[in-house]
């Protein structure tokens, strides 16, 4: 700050010079800082997904050995799943990583949802409707891969934060987003020594949204972290691309297009058998789910 007003003391000083008003120098003063804290750094855009961060996935010294691609045991919920109607999926329009399919192999999968302000008297806050809605989120997706809560983001697989997502460009303007999912490969020692290429989630979804919007956000970016890491183009799918005014449950094709995921090769959580002296590399991704029209 008091290098702004240094500076602003300066410009002052000069442009005096050149016959310009103060009140066109505090303008302009304003313009650049609203300009620098816009620039359009990493928006993403509704339906497709850009790199956030992206290392070879090879070191260049002493490097690891990454796993076979393979598919891993179908979790028993996705055995016992049937679609008694055949509605069909949408695994055409699943991105998988480099490294292959977004797929969990160790159960329960954990998940941090961030709890509500402890502050009592403050009629608005939306924490606690946050929170519920989240946890119902959860809930229903447990009935079909297991979760469990863990009381801390440390030791979260997923991470559900109750924040403001970035700013989305639509050509020269921004719109704003419901909620947004990224997600980061990383190798993840284990007991033998060895190494486990491991991913991990965080969800980032806003609070200023009626209770039934925040629960169809939760469960629309949750769908992402478990796999589902692309958009279905039916809007009776929990997965739509777009947030609906009337939003619906998970449906029989969200899981459908789950299962044969699930039935996929990955090298994603597999053993990594050699590990070198370098630090192992990560990749992230994000996707993101802009918010309902007023």
């Amino acid at each position: 700050m008091k290098q702004f007003i240094v500076f602003m003391k300066f410009a002052g000083k000069i442009l005096s010079r050149c016959r310009v008003n103060l009140m066109q120098v505090i303008g302009w003063a304003i313009a650049l800082v609203l300009l620098i804290a816009w620039l359009p750094i990493g928006v993403l855009p509704l339906v497709h997904s850009t790199p956030l961060k992206q290392q070879p996935a090879e070191h260049t010294e002493s490097t690891s050995s990454l796993p076979v691609s393979q598919p891993h045991p179908l979790p028993q919920s996705l055995v016992h799943w049937q679609d008694t109607d055949q509605q069909g999926d949408y695994f055409d329009q699943i991105q998988p990583t480099p490294l292959g399919y977004l797929v969990w192999s160790q159960f329960p999968i954990r998940v941090y949802v961030e709890p509500p302000i402890a502050v009592s008297g403050m009629g608005g806050d939306r924490s606690p409707i946050w929170f519920d809605a989240v946890i119902q989120a959860v809930q229903e997706w447990h009935d079909y891969l297991p979760l469990v809560l863990v009381n801390t983001p440390e030791a979260a697989d997923i991470t559900v934060l109750r924040q403001l997502p970035r700013l989305r460009r639509q050509g020269t303007t921004f719109r704003a987003q419901s909620a947004e999912t990224r997600y980061e490969l990383y190798l993840k020692p284990q007991r033998d020594r060895a190494m486990l290429l491991a991913q991990r989630f965080t969800i980032v979804l806003r609070s200023s949204q009626s209770a039934e919007h925040l629960k169809a956000a939760a469960r629309h970016e949750l769908g992402h972290t478990l796999g589902i890491w692309g958009h279905s183009p039916v809007e009776t799918d929990a997965l739509y691309f777009s947030q609906i005014r009337q939003p619906v449950p998970i449906s029989a094709r969200d899981i459908n297009t789950l299962k044969r995921i699930y039935e996929q090769p990955t090298r994603i959580g597999w053993t990594v058998e050699r590990v070198g002296s370098a630090h192992p590399s990560t990749y992230s991704k994000s996707m993101a789910q802009a918010a309902a029209s007023p």
